[in-house]
């Protein structure tokens, strides 16, 4: 009866249980009506819900054991339940050589323990094998097809939803806005992954099993290209025919704000209101804020907090003193009431807007002309490159990385294009915005509300902060962006100058162009001049560092 004895094995290749449901059941009887139709005994069942395209197939290997230790038979439906690689099945061809497997049954798939059974077993395997890896290269080469048309395979990320009638991903009109609002919030650079991930929770958005969102996570959001039109596959950056919920700049301003907090401090407690806001004048590190706690000896305890230099540069030792943030806060509302616009001004130069805002459509196509002819630069570009590559003359890591920085040059330029075919004018709402903004500073800097105040130095692009002898000085960004002067620093300068005039002049002045406030010009003629009542001096703001600064 030992030697008599049938090991019955049943395989599917999921353990999911909606899939291949009835693949196990359908399995078991077949085996047990043959079983009882043959006069077989069966000693014991193994059952195993698992892939048998690789090795180590758990319930496989006690099944193997056991033959190896008292040695028996197995029935199975087919060959392919035992092996679909050629290691399972070489196990199965070598039991049998060593007569501890007596011999396999299957309803299916006639086999006899001889050499030509041997061979046609093996043969069965071979092709179990061939249909695994033929059924793995179609599967490829149908994600290869989709990618190409622009669809990214797999789940949709959060705010997208996969339609299972069109098999495509489309917008979640629930909770896109959310994600993109998440965006938006962490490009201020007020918000740690903590805080989007609180955000997101407080609305809705959490894990499968209703938890928050882990930071690891919130970060892979924030950094994934397919909310802005792209999609990540195999290394490589592909467009996607996905309507983007997110801009590219957004986008852009998002990796710079997680560059920059990078690297938070171990153990680090809520930041202070103005930590991030400056710098230490001597050796350029951040200031830190530090509270310190007094007890008086008649019981009353008074918190003081300070801010200084964390004094941690490898080479120079700091001996900037700390400031008390009262003392802190009235010098910045103080340098913040600097740069603040009179009303007056922005009344002048909302008018000289209107009157450019006329003259927008005639620039704005030389500009998308200009744009069109980078872009189909690029496209060449990108062309050249997959030639080169498929040609072996790069290496695969040069492809990508030089791949992607194309792509996102290619989507930049693509969006202003965009921007500017369907508003020509877009950039005159954020000169607006800024002049409203300009003007807001005085009332901000009246207020001494320390989160106004960061908020609105954070808003002044192209300005730093240092900490230098218990004071803080403003000073332009070495790399701003803003053409050709930063913006606030003309500002700053036109004030200072009328304010030399005397006060009597100042109050009475107007700013107030011949023809507007014009750039020097490139003929050799003399610039226009700027009239302050009856005195010409030459303009500080160039009318052209306004317009084409904030549109920037």
């Amino acid at each position: 009866m030992q030697n008599n004895k049938y090991y019955l094995y049943a395989r599917k290749s999921t353990d999911v249980e909606d899939k291949q449901v009835l693949s196990i059941e359908a399995q078991l009887v077949e085996l047990r009506e043959y079983a009882k139709r043959e006069n077989l005994y069966i000693a014991a069942e193994f059952i195993e819900k698992k892939s048998a395209k690789t090795t180590g197939r758990p319930v496989f290997g006690k099944l193997l054991a056991e033959i190896e230790k008292d040695g028996g038979n197995i029935l199975a439906w087919h060959p392919d339940r035992l092996a679909r690689n050629s290691v399972d099945g070489g196990q199965i061809v070598y039991l049998l050589d060593s007569g501890k497997l007596g011999t396999l049954k299957f309803p299916s798939f006639w086999f006899e323990n001889t050499s030509q059974g041997k061979f046609m077993l093996s043969i069965a395997f071979g092709q179990s094998k061939y249909y695994v890896d033929n059924l793995s290269e179609n599967t490829k080469r149908g994600l290869r097809q989709k990618v190409r048309r622009g669809e990214r395979p797999g789940l949709a990320p959060v705010g997208y939803i996969n339609d299972v009638r069109t098999k495509t991903v489309v917008v979640d009109n629930r909770q896109s806005p959310l994600v993109a609002e998440a965006f938006e919030l962490y490009a201020k650079g007020d918000q740690r992954l903590e805080d989007i991930a609180a955000f997101l929770a407080s609305r809705g958005i959490l894990t499968k099993s209703g938890k928050q969102f882990p930071k690891d996570k919130i970060k892979r959001i924030l950094t994934n290209p397919f909310y802005y039109g792209h999609f990540k596959y195999a290394g490589e950056i592909h467009e996607g025919k996905h309507a983007p919920i997110i801009s590219k700049k957004l986008f852009d301003e998002v990796q710079a704000t997680l560059a920059k907090r990078g690297r938070p401090q171990k153990g680090a407690t809520a930041p202070q209101i103005f930590c991030g806001l400056l710098k230490c004048a001597t050796c350029k590190l951040s200031v830190t804020a530090e509270k310190k706690i007094k007890h008086q000896k008649n019981g009353n305890i008074h918190e003081y907090v300070y801010y200084r230099c964390t004094r941690k540069h490898k080479t120079i030792r700091c001996t900037e003193p700390a400031v008390t943030e009262p003392d802190l806060v009235a010098q910045l509302a103080d340098i913040l009431h600097s740069y603040a616009m009179p009303q007056a001004w922005a009344t002048t130069l909302g008018k000289m807007l209107d009157e450019d805002e006329k003259k927008a459509n005639q620039t704005s196509g030389l500009f998308v002309a200009s744009a069109q002819t980078r872009l189909a630069s690029l496209q060449g570009k990108l062309q050249r490159l997959l030639d080169s590559y498929l040609d072996q003359d790069i290496d695969q890591n040069t492809y990508r990385t030089r791949q992607g920085e194309l792509m996102s040059e290619k989507k930049s330029l693509e969006e202003q294009i965009g921007k500017l075919t369907l508003a020509s004018k877009s950039w005159v709402e954020p000169m607006r915005q800024w002049l409203k903004q300009a003007v807001s500073l005085c009332e901000i800097a009246k207020s001494g509300e320390p989160s106004a105040i960061k908020e609105a130095f954070l808003k002044m692009d192209g300005l730093n902060l240092f900490l230098k002898s218990k004071k803080a000085q403003p000073t332009a960004a070495p790399n701003a962006a803003l053409p050709p002067e930063n913006i606030w620093v003309l500002l700053r300068k036109t004030k200072e100058k009328i304010a030399r005039m005397g006060d009597n002049s100042a109050k009475s002045c107007n700013l107030v162009g011949i023809e507007g406030l014009e750039p020097s010009r490139q003929d050799g003629h003399a610039p226009q001049t700027c009239v302050y009542t009856n005195s010409t001096i030459s303009p500080e703001i160039e009318r052209s560092a306004f317009w084409r600064g904030i549109a920037s």
